[in-house]
């Protein structure tokens, strides 16, 4: 990661939130809930010179979710850190964290100030890299235009097949089922899956926290011969250490979890524990650039495959492209496989897959920005 201050300082002016949301025809189900629509709220930043960045916040949980989050970001966060000279945003989210910590144990809101927190810190390196000229994983890893390797998720399990089908069509060539509706079902929707896509394609499981521990070992089981790349969270996040030890122990398929931990010292206990193959932080739900890329430092330098979580808009899965070519590795970047416009309207081409990968862009900062106009129709004031 560069230096805090020097070519990285500037004055932040305006602190904007946008709040959208898309209808679909058919909802997207986990173990735990559907979702209806589609939401997003955009991060808007603006420095002394008129440069703006962008970045984007979690918001899919639950329904009211998006209009709650931007107003924490105009509300508490504008306030804080607009009108001021910054050395870093890297010291922006830090300050930031630091400064709400007491309101996140008052209003027990620790996930939605975090999210708030880590839509502006993207926002904000993507401001940064804009200024210095530097695609925004450039900041972080001299690395030249690459290409990052992706996957088809949210396969819902209804007739999963079918869209995978399409999505290989397109140029996947990795897919990642919902699981956790009854082992019938699941099984069932595992072989259609393979069945279709043959054996070169590689498939996943997400369980989305959907099982008790036994429970867990006795599907890790039954799924062993579809020879996958790895069970993502098949129990509750906040599950004691020693379940997902004990689980490690006793499954040979990979355990991937992340994208419902926060705070560098959680991290930093999972990879050292070794209970996970596979880490997965959503930069938009927690540490944004600024915390994210350290923890996937740590967790290629412990030997754990480092695959960032995205499941929203085209802003997030442009920054969680550029969160895993910052840090490197094997990983893979997922791409939701189900239509959402607020994705394809402002991903820039972060979608477009070819032989299971998406180019880097050259471009400063995150190498895409939301054409308003086109989403005049989504936006919730």
């Amino acid at each position: 990661m560069q230096e805090s201050g020097g070519a990285n300082a500037f004055r932040l002016e305006a602190l904007e939130a946008l709040v959208y949301r898309a209808p679909i025809d058919i909802p997207v189900r986990t173990s735990f809930g559907l979702m209806r629509d589609r939401p997003a709220v955009l991060i808007r930043a603006v420095d002394k010179d008129g440069t703006e960045g962008w970045g984007e916040v979690w918001c899919n949980f639950p329904s009211v979710g998006a209009e709650h989050r931007a107003r924490l970001v105009e509300q508490i966060i504008a306030p804080l850190i607009c009108g001021r000279e910054h050395a870093s945003p890297d010291a922006v989210w830090r300050e930031t964290t630091s400064a709400l910590e007491i309101l996140a144990i008052q209003s027990g809101e620790f996930g939605p100030i975090a999210q708030a927190v880590a839509g502006v810190d993207i926002a904000l390196w993507d401001l940064a890299a804009r200024r210095a000229g530097l695609p925004v994983y450039r900041m972080f890893r001299q690395q030249e235009e690459q290409r990052v390797s992706v996957y088809a998720s949210g396969l819902n399990p209804d007739n999963p097949e079918r869209l995978a089908s399409e999505r290989r069509a397109e140029g996947h060539r990795f897919f990642k089922l919902k699981v956790g509706f009854g082992r019938d079902r699941d099984i069932a929707n595992l072989r259609a899956l393979r069945d279709t896509l043959g054996p070169d394609c590689g498939l996943m499981i997400d369980a989305n926290q959907g099982w008790p521990l036994d429970e867990a070992i006795t599907m890790a089981g039954a799924v062993e011969p579809f020879a996958l790349q790895w069970l993502e969270e098949p129990l509750r996040a906040d599950a004691p250490r020693r379940q997902w030890q004990e689980l490690a122990r006793a499954v040979s398929l990979p355990i991937a979890a992340g994208e419902n931990m926060r705070g560098e010292k959680n991290f930093a206990e999972a990879i050292s524990e070794s209970a996970l193959s596979v880490l997965q932080p959503d930069i938009a739900k927690w540490g944004g650039f600024s915390g994210c890329v350290p923890v996937g430092r740590q967790a290629l330098a412990s030997g754990v495959r480092f695959c960032p979580h995205w499941l929203g808009g085209g802003i997030g899965l442009a920054a969680a492209m550029h969160l895993l070519a910052a840090v490197g590795g094997d990983g893979m970047v997922e791409i939701d496989a189900n239509p959402n416009p607020l994705r394809s309207l402002t991903a820039g081409g972060f979608d477009s897959v070819s032989d299971g990968t998406v180019a880097m862009p050259d471009a400063p900062g995150l190498g895409c920005a939301p054409d308003l106009d086109s989403l005049r129709e989504f936006r919730v004031d």
